[in-house]
């Protein structure tokens, strides 16, 4: 699985505790948005992670 920062904001745009974790990393690490986006991917979506499907279905087309 890669990192794709348009699939990555397509997914926290779908889902309102991905919005508040992403604002919730920005501000303790005071971290530009990209930056930031990486890190949520890192943690909450690659290797096994909990949001890994709902970034998988990003990834096949519809």
């Amino acid at each position: 699985m890669k990192y794709l920062k348009s699939q990555m904001k397509q997914l926290v745009k779908e889902n309102n505790e991905l919005q508040t974790r992403l604002k919730e990393l920005m501000a303790e690490h005071d971290l530009e948005k990209s930056f930031a986006l990486k890190a949520l991917y890192h943690s909450d979506v690659a290797s096994g992670g909990r949001y890994q499907e709902d970034y998988r279905e990003l990834e096949t087309p519809k």
